[in-house]
């Protein structure tokens, strides 16, 4: 099938199935345009537990479609790619963190949402870019805090709050790949260019940044500033949606050290595309499964997240 009949096909099962498509900013083009809902992965919580749809096919990577079937245990989640995974939640073994919390029993433990259902079952608290200041600041200065797995997301935290918080060693490896000397060439290539970069970033980067925050946040700075052009240093995805927004303004990546691709890709997100978003909704393939004492236990820490993100 051809572009235009894969449309028209998804578009009639998702009628015939009363199924809702959910797409991650981080998605490619043709699956953001096709998607029911768009977002950060704060944002396809949130939709996830408003749905009344019972199919929920997450365009995004493998713990977005399990914190959907976490939130929503009788609906059916599907993913296009089972193998779209995610460096930052695989940075963070379950059985490893667990031991670690365990060697820490004062401590109060906060995960980043790019982390797997084993992982959240340990947590107090998940959080996401959009509101992981908000959630870090409701707890007294002196609370002890285990943060991960995300060491750049937690120190760009702990600078902004004052906090001391204890760190887990993971990252994201496309946010850390960005080139700081690239960065540099393109401000003075640009010099009134806003320089717009995702906390996941390595603090060097962020120091030459305008503005720091979520996907979300960087988009909503984006369409709201009278300023024309934006140097963007997070994944090339929301590139999309920032150009659909405002056709008249300029986003120029920032680009990878490591390559003369002028684009930063994450290529576990885009293994997803539109003839596998057929497919897994026609044979409903690809369901998401989460052991249930896991499901219940890492539920808690999902639904204190999403009340005190209100």
């Amino acid at each position: 099938m051809n572009k235009k009949e894969l449309v028209e096909a998804i578009n009639k099962l998702r009628k015939e199935k009363n199924a809702v498509i959910m797409a991650h900013y981080y998605q490619n083009s043709d699956i953001q345009d096709i998607a029911d809902v768009i977002g950060d992965s704060l944002a396809l919580a949130q939709k996830a537990a408003q749905t009344e749809a019972d199919i929920i096919v997450l365009c995004g990577v493998h713990f977005m479609g399990e914190t959907a079937k976490i939130i929503c245990p009788d609906k059916k989640v599907l993913v296009p790619d089972m193998e779209a995974g995610c460096s930052l939640a695989d940075s963070c073994a379950a059985e490893e963190f667990e031991k670690f919390v365990k060697e820490h029993p004062d401590y109060t433990v906060i995960s980043y949402v790019n982390t797997t259902a084993a992982v959240k079952a340990v947590t107090d608290v998940v959080v996401t870019s959009t509101n992981a200041k908000q959630i870090v600041e409701s707890f007294p200065k002196d609370e002890k805090i285990i943060f991960g797995p995300d060491r750049n997301l937690g120190n760009y935290i702990n600078n902004v709050t004052g906090r001391n918080m204890l760190l887990w060693n993971g990252a994201c490896h496309v946010h850390e790949q960005f080139s700081v000397e690239k960065l540099v060439e393109l401000k003075k290539q640009y010099p009134s260019a806003k320089v717009l970069a995702h906390p996941e970033c390595k603090n060097v980067l962020l120091q030459l940044a305008d503005v720091v925050g979520s996907t979300q946040a960087l988009l909503d700075y984006a369409t709201k500033s009278d300023e024309k052009q934006f140097l963007v240093a997070t994944e090339s995805g929301i590139l999309h949606e920032m150009q659909k927004q405002n056709p008249e303004k300029e986003f120029i990546p920032v680009p990878p050290a490591d390559s003369t691709c002028a684009c930063n890709e994450c290529n576990f997100m885009r293994l997803n595309t539109l003839e596998k978003l057929y497919i897994c909704l026609r044979d409903e393939i690809n369901e998401i499964v989460v052991d249930k004492e896991i499901s219940e236990k890492a539920l808690k820490p999902i639904v204190r997240m999403l009340e005190m993100s209100k």
